[in-house]
C-alpha cells in the first residue's frame, strides 16, 4: 500500500471539495482559505500527479475525465475515512467493547459495586471482565486491561490513579471475644490475645501495622486461623473466634449494630489508597477513563476516609 503525506491528503481533500462546490470561490469559503492559495494547492497537485485534473475558465469549472473519476473514487475514500472517525467519537462518548479488570476482594465490594449499575446505566454497551482477586498478578501477562491494587503495591512502569482517599485500617472484635478475653489497650497486647492472622496478595503473613508516622509499630500476631480475605477474617471475629484487622469501612454496619467494636481506635492506621493502573497512557481501552471517572466522582467514597476530618 501507497503511503501518503499529510501535504497530499491536504491537497485531494482540497481537489475534491472544488469539484463537489464547482467554484474556486465557494470551495475556499468552505476551507477557510484565499482563492489565491486554493489555485497554488490545485497547481501543486496537477503537477506533483503530472495530471490535469479541472478545466477552468472564467465563467466554468469542470472536471477532466481523469478529475471526474479520481473525485469520484475519493469521495468514497473520504466517507469511509469520515465514517471511521465518526465511529471513534462516538465511541469516545459512548464507550462499547470488552473490558478486562482484575481487582482486589476489598476493591470490588467498596469501589465497584456501588458504581456498576450507574456504569452500566450510562454505557449500556460496555462489558465488565471481572476477576476478583487477592494475589500479585502482571495484568499485560493476563491479559488484562487495568488492575485495582492498594497505591504501595502498583508496579513503577504503570500508569496509576488513586480511586478514593487514603484508607483507614483498625483492630476489631466481639463483645462475646473481649468479655472473655479482654481488651486489648497496647499494640504488644495483641501477642497475647487470639487473633486472626492475615495472608497476603504474594501469600506472606502480614504483620498488622498500628499507628502512623515515627508511632507506627507492626504486630506479628497468633491465632486459630490464618485468611487470606476480609470476608473470612470478618466472619471468624463475628464468631468470636479473635481479633481481626481489616478496613474500617468494611465493618461500619457491624460496629454501629454492635456485632463488633473497634479496639484501640487510637492505632488505627491511614494507609494508601486504591487504585487503578494500566500500562500506557496511549491507547486506553474503550470504558477505562469513563469507568475512572465515575468512581472519583462518587460523594461515597468521602466516607472510606474517615480519619480524614478528625
Amino acid at each position: 500500500m501507497r503511503t501518503f503525506d499529510r501535504a497530499l491528503l491536504a491537497d485531494l481533500n482540497v481537489f475534491v471539495t472544488i469539484v463537489r462546490r464547482q467554484s474556486m470561490r465557494q470551495a475556499a469559503i468552505e476551507l477557510g482559505v484565499t482563492t489565491s492559495a486554493l489555485s497554488h494547492r490545485l497547481r501543486k497537485l496537477e503537477t506533483e500527479l503530472d495530471v490535469k485534473l479541472l478545466n477552468r475558465t472564467s465563467r466554468s469549472l469542470r472536471p477532466t475525465e481523469a478529475g471526474a473519476l479520481l473525485a469520484s473514487q475519493l469521495e468514497v475514500g473520504l466517507q469511509a475515512i469520515d465514517d471511521a472517525l465518526g465511529t471513534l467519537l462516538h465511541q469516545r462518548d459512548h464507550p462499547a467493547g470488552r473490558l478486562r479488570l482484575n481487582a482486589l476482594r476489598d476493591a470490588a465490594s467498596l469501589i465497584l459495586r456501588p458504581i456498576v449499575p450507574l456504569y452500566f446505566e450510562r454505557f449500556p454497551d460496555m462489558h465488565i471482565d471481572l476477576a476478583v482477586d487477592d494475589h500479585l498478578v502482571d495484568i499485560v501477562e493476563e491479559g488484562f486491561d487495568a488492575g485495582i491494587r492498594y497505591g504501595d503495591r502498583v508496579p513503577q512502569d504503570m500508569i496509576g490513579v488513586a480511586l478514593s482517599p487514603p484508607l483507614n485500617w483498625v483492630v476489631i472484635g466481639s463483645p462475646a471475644l473481649i468479655a472473655r478475653a479482654g481488651r486489648p489497650q497496647q499494640p504488644q497486647d495483641l501477642l497475647d490475645l487470639p487473633c486472626i492472622e492475615m495472608r497476603v496478595g504474594d501469600n506472606s503473613r502480614y504483620q498488622w501495622e498500628l499507628g502512623n508516622g515515627p508511632t507506627l509499630v507492626r504486630v506479628d500476631v497468633r491465632g486459630p486461623l490464618c485468611a487470606n480475605a476480609t470476608d473470612q477474617a470478618i466472619e471468624a471475629a463475628l464468631q468470636g473466634l479473635g481479633f481481626a484487622y481489616c478496613l474500617e469501612h468494611r465493618v461500619r454496619q457491624d460496629v454501629a449494630v454492635g456485632s463488633l467494636e473497634i479496639v484501640m481506635p487510637e492505632w488505627s492506621s491511614e494507609g494508601p489508597p486504591f487504585t487503578i493502573y494500566y500500562p500506557s497512557r496511549r491507547q486506553v481501552p474503550p470504558g477505562l477513563h469513563e469507568l475512572i471517572g465515575l468512581i472519583r466522582e462518587d460523594q461515597g467514597l468521602a466516607r472510606l476516609a474517615t480519619r480524614a476530618n478528625k
